[in-house]
């Protein structure tokens, strides 16, 4: 087998999608129009030389169709993209089928590298490949690992994106493979819970190359009907290679920007699909997902009989406690004689009253008798009883102002004094003044003895 070249390896081929430059200049095309138009062939060439500039390039996709026939050079392949409905030719050496490490079979995800031709004269393109690689379960689930780390950081599995699912939905969309286990779970469960329950199918592919297409329209499908309330995404569980369409980006993505609420039942617990993860709510199986979208009739019923019990009892409880009350209330004395307890209160007021009364005549004598000691002992040492005892207050006039005369320097020769004495006041003239200090000793001492 020849060793494959890279597109690094690639000599003088442009990058995939863009044309090979070249350092010759090109003759100017000839006018197109209507009167000087290209015929089939120059179409054919041109077409056929800008393709072969694309060089070398690795695909990939899934293997729809495979036509190996014995004797032959030449194996025939369709190569699928998992995400859109297109496909493209593919031809190889059969040995590359035949001896491959893993056995290839319609349904298997490879990556190829070969070099794309056109065939001028039946205008057909094909996809001329050197190198199959199939894609095992550890790569496809560290491409699940790093979409899913890439959706996370996005944001697209925050619960605050969550829509809630309806009580009652008006009518369900179910979105699950043609007369599968699933949707006759669904259906059965559905309408045992709820006889009345509506529903929207779509029946589409569940695994294969054409099931992420075939979903993403039913969901659009059922999106923009304005009675379908909530949508169920269904599967009865299956190998990690058919459960692969639901950990596609494309439905992921499809599955946040819906308006309805999506109920992911794919019913495979060991490896959730991404779908799971972005939907609104998971359910472990579809027989739980109509457990949890349809509510039980019987249940709801039972439920409004016990509350309804529950209800008359507890407003027949309500009723007997506050009957006991009145019965209660009427048996009292202050009910049978109302007039009693305000004859009882009018007694008690009454006595209260007297006490009251002698308690303040008491109070007023005992402040009366201290009040009048209190007299007596201001009469006892007040200016009129010293005045009485033959002393006099002496008092300096100076024009309409009256000082009293504390020392000499208050009354100095030639000052009108006032004198009071206890019944009345004598105006003086002061004559001169004399301290008792400045007394001669001797004289003093002759005053003494005379």
């Amino acid at each position: 087998m020849t060793e494959p070249r890279t597109p690094s390896q690639t000599v003088g081929r442009a990058t995939p999608g863009q044309p090979e430059r070249t350092d010759q200049p090109q003759a100017a095309a000839p006018a197109n129009s209507a009167e000087q138009p290209y015929p089939v062939r120059s179409v054919a060439i041109k077409v056929a030389q800008w393709i072969d500039r694309l060089g070398s390039i690795w695909v990939e996709g899934q293997i729809t169709q495979i036509n190996l026939r014995p004797g032959t050079r030449t194996a025939f392949l369709v190569l699928r993209d998992t995400s859109a409905d297109m496909s493209l030719s593919v031809t190889c050496d059969p040995d590359l089928i035949r001896k491959s490490p893993i056995p290839l079979q319609e349904g298997s995800r490879v990556v190829v590298y070969g070099k794309l031709s056109f065939f001028t004269g039946r205008g057909t393109l094909s996809l001329r490949v050197i190198e199959i690689r199939p894609v095992g379960i550890g790569e496809l689930l560290a491409r699940i690992e790093r979409l899913k780390a890439l959706l996370a950081a996005e944001g697209l599995f925050d619960p605050r994106l969550k829509r809630p699912i309806p009580f009652l939905p008006k009518t369900i969309g179910l979105i699950t493979g043609r007369a599968s286990a699933a949707e006759r779970d669904v259906l059965t469960v559905a309408r045992n819970r709820w006889p009345a329950v509506r529903f929207e199918i779509r029946n589409t592919a569940v695994q294969g190359p054409t099931a992420v297409t075939q979903m993403l329209e039913a969901l659009a499908q059922l999106d923009r009907d304005p009675t379908v309330e909530v949508i169920v995404l269904a599967r009865g569980g299956g190998s990690v290679e058919d459960l692969l369409p639901f950990s596609d980006e494309a439905l992921c993505r499809a599955i946040v920007a819906a308006t309805t609420p999506i109920v992911s039942a794919i019913g495979h617990e060991p490896d959730n699909p991404l779908s799971d993860l972005v939907a609104d709510l998971r359910a472990a199986t579809p027989t739980d997902a109509a457990k949890r979208v349809v509510p039980d009739a019987a249940a709801e019923l039972a439920g409004v009989r016990d509350m309804r019990a529950r209800s008359a009892a507890a407003l027949r409880g309500w009723v007997d406690r506050e009957t006991r009350a009145l019965t209660q209330l009427r048996s009292r004395p202050v009910l049978a004689d109302p007039l009693r307890e305000i004859d009882r209160r009018r007694e008690e007021i009454e006595r209260l009253r007297a006490s009251a009364r002698r308690i303040a005549e008491q109070y007023i004598r005992t402040e009366a008798t201290a009040t009048r000691h209190l007299r007596e002992k201001l009469t006892a040492v007040g200016p009129a009883a010293t005045l009485a005892r033959g002393y006099a207050v002496v008092q300096r006039l100076a024009g309409t102002e009256r000082h009293v005369v504390r020392t000499i320097e208050d009354a100095p020769a030639g000052s009108q004094l006032r004198i009071r004495v206890a019944d009345g006041a004598v105006s003086a003239a002061a004559l001169g003044t004399k301290a008792l200090g400045a007394q001669r000793p001797t004289e003093n001492t002759e005053t003494r003895r005379s």
